[in-house]
């Protein structure tokens, strides 16, 4: 996909266009484009990965001199999404009101909220000084209803007491999502934390024994009782508990740069709190704990307080 954007005189700008977990690419400022031709008929000079290396490389013929690194957003994202860009290294890139870290290799990250209208706006600051300002498009989606009947009323509406519990159970993970560390774990291809049917989509409005409640905030996956659970990603165990009110067995790994992930209703943990886990590592099992009529895998993803569909992630999408 293309990207529009607004530059300052002899700025650099180039549109690759790759989504989310792809991999972004540079050409050096005085390359040609000679050397790609043969590649290009190797690839049958149709391919996708062939119009990008093309791409880039006319971008880079054309690029001013000093022009270390292409800045590179989509053109347009969906609601529920996850951003990744590409900015030269030691940019300033700023995004709603926050501050984001860059990578060494100059990647960026964040969250496109349920409600978002867009466009949304992207300030980079370029080592240079001078200044590009990238808007993105936001594609609204639908969002249906999901009635789930036969819930245990307590679950539903909790008595005072049970509703304090709640919020102060809800505080400890908010807690968890505000810590913003360098690591870039996000940037792997996001795996299935475990495969079965999806039997409840993130954004939908969830209706509980006729009650109407907020969206649903992750993807439910139903598998059997003890299915092991799979760490999507790489990361740092933040928050581990094994009986919360409404969420049961709960499990959060961050992602580095503000993303994470959330696994809830879970019989079993096996991490525990500052234990770094890898892509593919059993952290735990799936089971029906907290409020849930049968055995699933809620995974939520977040990108700190904005909450995000993990069924959007290029390699989940490719996987179903």
């Amino acid at each position: 996909m293309a990207s529009d954007t607004h530059l300052a005189p002899n700025s650099c700008s180039c549109r690759s266009g790759f989504s989310r977990n792809a991999r972004f690419f540079s050409v050096p400022g005085n390359t040609k484009t000679s050397w790609l031709k043969p590649l290009l008929q190797g690839l049958g000079r149709s391919g996708q990965f062939a119009g990008a290396l093309l791409a880039l490389a006319l971008c880079a013929q054309s690029a001013p001199a000093g022009c270390a690194e292409c800045i590179s957003f989509p053109q347009s994202t969906s609601q529920g999404a996850l951003v990744i860009g590409k900015v030269e290294p030691d940019s300033k890139v700023r995004y709603a009101d926050r501050d984001l870290l860059v990578t060494p290799a100059g990647d960026v990250v964040f969250g496109i909220g349920r409600d978002e209208k867009g466009p949304v706006s992207v300030d980079v600051r370029r080592p240079d000084g001078r200044h590009v300002r990238e808007e993105i498009a936001v594609t609204p989606r639908d969002w249906p209803i999901e009635r789930v009947d036969g819930v245990p009323p307590k679950t539903v509406e909790p008595p005072p007491e049970i509703a304090e519990r709640i919020r102060h159970e809800q505080a400890r993970v908010v807690a968890a999502r505000v810590r913003d560390d360098a690591r870039a774990d996000f940037m792997e291809t996001f795996i299935w934390p475990v495969e079965g049917r999806i039997s409840g989509r993130f954004g939908n409005q969830r209706i509980y024994n006729g009650i109407p409640k907020a969206p649903h905030s992750g993807m439910d996956i139903a598998v059997p009782q003890g299915t092991p659970i799979k760490a999507p990603a790489g990361g740092l165990v933040t928050f581990a508990a094994p009986d919360l009110y409404l969420p049961g067995g709960t499990v959060l790994i961050d992602h580095g740069h503000g993303v994470s992930s959330n696994f809830l209703h879970m019989s079993r943990i096996d991490v525990k709190v500052g234990d770094r886990v890898e892509q593919g590592q059993i952290i735990g099992a799936v089971g029906k704990t907290g409020r849930a009529t049968g055995p699933h895998l809620h995974w939520g993803l977040n990108w700190f307080d904005v909450r995000l569909d993990p069924l959007l992630l290029t390699g989940i999408q490719s996987g179903q």
